[in-house]
């Protein structure tokens, strides 16, 4: 399968996911939800990745990916479906859920295949233009969410947004059926004792760690964006607008990510992206300006945009030969842990005390994360340095 084809698939497949994260909430908004409701219909598609994504990892590995990112992607065009028949709250939980139990099949084997492709000094350039082909779909998902929202309404929103995965699996199946599987996800290697040897490494557990925290705050900012731009009187194509300064921001980064990778290091640039994401995050509650709140946006993406490629390399790297689908999996699984529990804690703090507080929160929480993964990182180099002399 080439190179330029998954990047193909990943673009128009996340054009559909990001398209959902601005639908998603604002169509709860119209149908009455309180700030709590929407914190568990943002946790609701990590329910099944999280029960699911260590299967779909091994699933990966021995069947490669075409298969299963075909079975993902027309998951996910039945699921965003589903608010149109069915305009309710209780549709777009449905819908929730189900583009989650699709995704994690058609995501774990993305993120496998891309790992396995070109040789290990490639992996961190073949992971930063897969997350470029993610930015450039999260930058039209927003734009084609809200202007579809002004212009036929939510529930038509979702029923456009279900036909971008349609062309995701017209190209999937236009590639051939006997495609090589990558050579890295089949080397022989021992199988070892299952997900929890993987957990009990300390490097890959600290990147699942503080890669989990990484995604909650991308996906509390994708969804409470959205209300907060609401509830200064933004209209939907604004917010949108809005929303994809975040994605120009992942995207100029990403261009940068090889080079940065390279000089300061994958462990230390993480943690300073951490850090970075949460000084924006704690400004955007004062913001009631759109132009001043898509600088801030800016700003949250320049920081937040290189975690996931950086996290995704990490785990690639540092996982046992023969087993980078089912660390991935694992990783997916530890990300939605986070996905189902933040939400949820952030929501019922939203419900409370209203959006700004969240936003804080996740401040705190991006950036007691980041400082913990920066000085565990100093410790563990100092230790190496000790080591070496003696």
């Amino acid at each position: 399968m080439s190179f330029h084809a998954l990047l193909a698939v990943t673009m128009i497949n996340m054009l559909g996911i990001r398209a959902s994260r601005v639908l998603a909430p604002l169509f709860a908004i119209e149908l009455g939800a309180n700030p709590f409701l929407i914190g568990v219909l943002a946790a609701m598609d990590s329910v099944f990745p999280l029960l699911l994504a260590l299967y779909a990892g091994k699933l990966s590995d021995r069947l490669g990916g075409r298969a299963p990112m075909i079975f993902g992607s027309l998951g996910m065009s039945g699921g965003l479906m589903v608010p149109y028949f069915m305009p309710s709250l209780m549709g777009l939980y449905l819908a929730a859920a189900l583009i989650g139990l699709s995704h994690v099949f058609y995501n774990v084997s993305m993120q496998n295949l891309v790992g396995t492709l070109g040789t290990a000094k490639e992996r961190t350039k073949n992971f930063s233009n897969y997350s470029l082909a993610l930015s450039f779909g999260s930058l039209f998902g927003p734009l084609l969410a809200g202007f579809a929202i002004d212009v036929v309404g939510h529930a038509q929103g979702y029923l456009i947004a279900s036909l971008t995965p349609l062309a995701a699996v017209a190209i999937l199946a236009l590639q051939p059926k006997d495609a090589p599987r990558a050579q890295a996800a089949h080397e022989a290697g021992p199988r070892g004792g299952g997900a929890l040897e993987l957990w009990r490494m300390p490097g890959l557990r600290r990147v699942f760690i503080v890669g989990g925290v990484l995604l909650a705050g991308i996906d509390l900012f994708q969804f409470y964006m959205p209300i907060y731009g609401h509830s200064l009187g933004l209209s939907a194509s604004v917010i949108g607008m809005v929303m994809s300064m975040f994605s120009v921001a992942s995207f100029t980064v990403r261009t940068m990510l090889p080079v940065l990778a390279r000089r300061m290091g994958e462990q230390a640039l993480l943690a300073y992206a951490m850090l970075l994401g949460a000084a924006a995050y704690v400004s955007v509650p004062f913001i009631a300006n759109a132009w001043v709140l898509g600088a801030a946006a800016f700003a949250v993406g320049f920081g937040l945009g290189c975690g996931m490629p950086l996290s995704m390399t990490l785990v690639y790297s540092g996982c046992p030969p023969g087993r980078s689908g089912e660390a991935l999996g694992l990783r997916v699984a530890v990300n939605n842990v986070m996905h189902i529990i933040v939400p949820v804690l952030f929501g019922a703090v939203g419900s409370a005390f209203g959006v700004g507080p969240v936003f804080w929160l996740s401040a705190a929480l991006l950036g007691g994360t980041g400082w913990f993964s920066k000085t565990r990182h100093q410790k563990e180099k100092q230790h190496d340095s000790q080591s070496q002399r003696r």
